[in-house]
């Protein structure tokens, strides 16, 4: 398993000034946990930050956890208000540098997950605009 951290590129910027952002989504069984996985993949493709593995810090896997303290800024998407992933950063201690609750974006939460390409598109915008 590779867990090494991918830097930000130099045309990608962050608000929050970090170098090496962790991208953490809480991938859940809905269309706004799907849409947040999809969301962290893009931002991970961009080079924006570098998509990591939110399971791993819950299961307490060593070396994910020494990758997302290595980060100089941590990102957290959470889909919905439940907040699993922002709940899984703070028990393991992670401090978070910006939580994005999708939800939060008059995002309705179904069960539906077949996510549509070009609402990825249009909530990645708004995703990169509060970073």
């Amino acid at each position: 398993m590779d867990n090494k951290i991918i830097p930000m590129s130099e045309n990608a910027k962050c608000s929050c000034g970090a170098s090496i952002i962790g991208v953490f989504p809480c991938a859940g069984a809905s269309n706004v946990g799907q849409l947040s996985n999809a969301i962290a993949v893009e931002l991970h493709k961009q080079g924006i930050g570098n998509m990591m593995c939110t399971v791993g810090i819950g299961g307490k896997i060593n070396g994910l956890l020494k990758s997302a303290e290595g980060c100089d800024s941590i990102i957290v998407i959470d889909g919905c208000p439940l907040k699993c992933a922002q709940a899984t950063m703070e028990e393991a201690g992670i401090p978070i540098g910006k939580h994005i609750l999708l939800t939060d974006m008059d995002i309705k939460k179904n069960k539906d997950l077949d996510i549509d390409p070009a609402q990825v598109k249009e909530v990645l915008s708004k995703v990169t605009e509060l970073l």
